[in-house]
Formats: C-alpha cells, structure tokens, sequence
C-alpha cells in the first residue's frame, strides 16, 4: 500500500495555520478566457508568498504528453524548465494566511493524490478548499458574467439553483478533489465562470476577476485586484474597437445580447445556446478576435 505522503516535501519552515482556506488551481483542463489561471497568477505576483509543500512531479506527470521546453544554446543544452506541482503560503489584503497549490494538472495516480491532498489539508488544519475556472457560454462580453457554483454541500453555496441538470462529463483533477475530500467531510467548493464562447481562447482578465470575486465572497480573502481590472480594461477596449470595425461581428454581439436579455428575463428562450439571427459560429469569432489581436501585438 503506498502512502500518499510520500507524494510531496513539506518545507522545513512549514508553518502552523488556524483554519486556512487553500485555494486550488490546475492547468490542464477546461479554462476559457484563463480565467482560473489569470486568477492564481494575479494572486503570485502580487501578494506576498512561499513555497511549504512541493509534489513529486516525476510521479504525477507524462513527461511525454506535455514536454518540458529545454533551452539550446549554441553547442549545448544549457536549461530544462522542469513542471512544479506546488502549495504556497501567501496572506491576503488583510494579511490573513491561505493556501495556493498549483501546477499542472496530474496524469497518474489520481486516488493517491487526493489523498495526499487531504493529508496535506489535514495537516495544515484547512476549513475550505476552493476552485476556479472558466467555462464557454453563448453569452456577450457587454453582459455580467454569470458563475454555476457547485460544492460539497449545498449550504456553501445557499443553495443556489443552477442552468445545469445532471450531466456527465470528462472528470477533471479538480472536480476529483471537491467529491472525495467532500465525502470525507472537508468543505470544498467551486466556481465555475461563463466567459463569452468567441473569447475562450484569448486571456480575458475580466473572468479572473469574476473567479477572485466570487473566492472572496465565498471564503471572506480580500485580494488586491487593480492591476487585473487595468488589464482587463485593455482588454474589454481592444474587444470594442474590433466590434467596431465589423459589421458582421456588431450584428452576432447584438444576436447574443438579445438572446442573453430574452434567457436572463424568462421568456421564451430556453437556454443560452438558443439562437435570434443568423450569426457567425463561437469559433468563426474567435478567429477574427484572434486576427485583430494578433494584428496588434505586430504593431
């Protein structure tokens, strides 16, 4: 039997926390707009952090599937940027203590590591695990993004109804976490956030901001957020002025904001993906967003 401890390193300065929340993020699965990502990364540049925990990637990881990028230089190999699977201490605004564990999403042994997750949140005397990741909606970028929340117990999220029925899907590492350490009678929770299908490719700040204010609504962290809401900002008036010079992309915004208004009133719509007009598919958006912004990073 193998011992899930043996899957991470605590650091030898592991500190002793008081009911921590530990917020968790995985590259690797579905992530419109990078919204989970965007997310986690905004939390390492700004706030103030260090590594307490550190897995075993060599046992986690298909090297082959995701090749690690090696740097050639002249007549030698000179760099590997090897993955890290790591948990971080970092202290919000207020200067209260959570956890970050990120890095890419395991390829193996994922029963063994939820338990070494839960080991780990065991130790650390965790109260709340939390995610955060995008998902592609039919719905426009001119409208508040919506969040499906779903947890271990329905109490978390206030019972909130949701969009969705009972569906299944392609697990994920994340949603591995939430059902086991859920059934082990940890609080876990996650948000889920809608970003517009012809942006899911693109980095679009405004859903990591979505994804961090829910975090905070659920757990109480306070989060410094102005530098995502400037690069959100850029990002919504780059969108606009591509809307602007078409015609045909001005007509689908104005498709989605109809069939948006006429779900989010009850009308007869029955859901987002519903559609008004004839309009340009999420993919044919994506590409001539994905044209104009390459054009201006040339610029």
């Amino acid at each position: 039997m193998f011992d899930p401890k043996d899957l991470y390193q605590l650091a030898d300065d592991a500190p002793e926390l008081t009911d921590p929340v530990l917020l968790y993020y995985f590259d690797g699965f579905v992530d419109a707009g990078g919204a989970g990502r965007l997310a986690v990364g905004h939390l390492l540049a700004e706030l103030e952090h260090r590594v307490v925990a550190t897995f075993d990637v060599d046992r986690l990881l298909d090297y082959r599937s995701r090749r690690p990028i090696m740097t050639f230089d002249t007549d030698r190999w000179v760099e590997c940027e090897s993955p890290e699977l790591i948990v971080h201490v970092a202290k919000d605004s207020t200067g209260t203590p959570f956890l970050i564990l990120s890095g890419p999403e395991p390829d193996r042994e994922w029963e063994l590591f939820t338990k070494a997750v839960a080991a780990l949140a065991q130790g650390f005397g965790v109260g709340k695990l939390v995610t955060a990741h995008g998902i592609p909606m039919a719905v426009p970028h001119t409208r508040p993004l919506g969040i499906t929340m779903h947890a271990s117990r329905p109490e978390l999220i206030n019972s909130q109804t949701s969009a969705f029925g009972r569906v299944q899907v392609p697990g994920s590492m994340a949603a591995l976490l939430e059902l086991r350490l859920g059934a082990q009678g940890h609080d876990a929770l996650g948000y889920a956030v809608h970003v517009p299908h012809y942006l899911s490719q693109a980095e679009y700040p405004t859903a990591a901001i979505a994804a961090l204010e829910a975090v905070t609504r659920g757990t109480g962290l306070v989060f410094p957020m102005d530098t995502l809401r400037e690069a959100a900002g850029r990002t919504t008036t780059e969108i606009e002025e591509q809307i602007q010079a078409s015609t045909e992309l001005s007509t689908a915004i104005t498709g989605l904001e109809q069939q948006y208004d006429a779900f989010a009133g009850g009308t007869e719509r029955e859901n987002l993906m519903a559609e008004t007009t004839p309009m340009p598919t999420g993919d044919e958006l994506a590409a001539q967003f994905e044209r104009f912004l390459a054009e201006r990073d040339d610029e």
